[in-house]
């Protein structure tokens, strides 16, 4: 049985990638994080697949890296794995990634949920960072992911202590988009990806790219991001459609051009 299950939803356009390995919590092994890059790697270049969400199980959206693949790991081992390859399959993906969180994320889940342009949390989820009590630090983001996201001093009160928190306290700080309950959890996923295949396909790309310019390149660079994709979409159809849609107060029909 796969790692990662790929289900197609009725709304064309939607693909919910499910982490499998429910006996361990979806803890993250390597075979895990090779399969789950894979399966990123191809939706990205799938001209079919629009919107891609990312969901696990009841008890845990995933429970953080497999100890068991640790414990006596050496350096060289760990630098061999390449994990900076696996998690970039995920961070570059160009089409906007939706994360439906019921349960654990902790550790690895925590900076895959992370890996999201949008995270929808259940009420009952618990994130965390606990590697310092491990006796190591995140390895997939965290320490640059939820700097950004919250601020230092938010950030290191859960990067250094390693404390749970509660999805309302995710939403509080801002690292969840929005909490529901832990039943409509997938279901609200779900529907924010019909809205979003909706809209302009190249307008959707341009923004997250605009986004991740600014929050790696700096400002300047992500301000000439985005007047230069700006600019690009005046040369699209959609960009027609869209604007006389409004003037002429009818639903657009947008077609990807």
């Amino acid at each position: 049985m796969s790692d990662v299950l790929l289900e197609q939803k009725p709304t064309a356009g939607i693909v919910l990638l499910r982490l499998n390995r429910p006996a361990a919590l979806n803890a993250l092994n390597l075979e895990l994080r090779r399969t789950l890059a894979d399966a990123f790697n191809r939706l990205d270049a799938d001209t079919s697949v629009r919107v891609i969400v990312l969901a696990g199980a009841d008890r845990a959206f995933c429970a953080g890296a497999d100890l068991h693949e640790y414990v006596d790991a050496t350096p060289s081992e760990i630098m061999e794995r390449r994990m900076d390859r696996l998690w970039g399959a995920i961070g570059h993906c160009r089409k906007p990634v939706i994360a439906a969180v019921k349960g654990h994320a902790l550790g690895g889940g925590c900076e895959l949920a992370m890996h999201a342009d949008i995270l929808i949390a259940g009420r009952g989820a618990s994130f965390a960072q606990p590697e310092v009590k491990l006796g190591i630090m995140p390895g997939g983001g965290a320490t640059q992911r939820l700097t950004q996201a919250l601020g230092k001093f938010a950030a290191l009160n859960i990067l250094l202590r390693g404390e749970p928190f509660s999805a309302e306290a995710a939403l509080a700080m801002g690292l969840a988009s929005e909490v529901v309950n832990d039943e409509h959890v997938e279901a609200r996923a779900l529907q924010i990806a019909a809205e979003l295949v909706r809209l302009p396909e190249l307008s959707l790309r341009l923004i997250k790219e605009a986004v991740l310019e600014g929050l790696s390149s700096g400002l300047d660079s992500g301000l000439r991001f985005e007047r230069r994709s700006f600019q690009t979409l005046f040369s699209t159809a959609d960009k027609q459609e869209g604007i006389r849609a409004r003037l002429e107060k009818r639903p657009p029909k947008f077609n990807g051009n």
